[in-house]
């Protein structure tokens, strides 16, 4: 992966994360009782915000595949249930809206993970000798 790919993304995954993490820090502490199921998802989104993060700077590309499908898959659902049962999702989550509260850096952040991480998986297939 292009090295100034790469800290892009791991900059925007660690800042996604401590946002993440504060928003369900707070809401777990002072409400979690009205919106469990909200508020288990953003500390969810935190925690996988993290680990992609994470893996993304010690170059564990499996590990960080497998973060961001998760995260699209979270995101996709998530976004499509708070449309149809509004009621599941009394306040929002980081995924609530397909992102909308972050701009939509939750829908297309994993899509821009996903598109460098399988490019450079293919091309590293590509060269004679080398493993994906």
């Amino acid at each position: 992966m292009n090295p100034l790919a790469r800290i892009g993304l791991i900059v925007a995954y660690a800042v996604l994360a401590l946002a993440a993490l504060g928003r369900s820090s707070y809401q777990v502490a002072t409400k979690f009782p009205d919106a469990p199921l909200a508020y288990s998802v953003s500390t969810l989104s935190a925690v996988l915000y993290a680990v992609i993060a994470v893996a993304l700077f010690k170059g564990l590309s499996q590990l960080a595949l497998v973060g961001t499908s998760i995260e699209l898959a979270g995101v996709v659902i998530v976004g499509t249930l708070g449309y149809i049962e509004s009621s599941w999702w009394p306040d929002e989550t980081v995924w609530t809206g397909y992102g909308s509260a972050y701009g939509w850096v939750p829908l297309m952040l994993p899509v821009l993970a996903l598109w460098a991480l399988l490019r450079t998986r293919h091309t590293a297939a590509a060269r004679p000798g080398s493993e994906p």
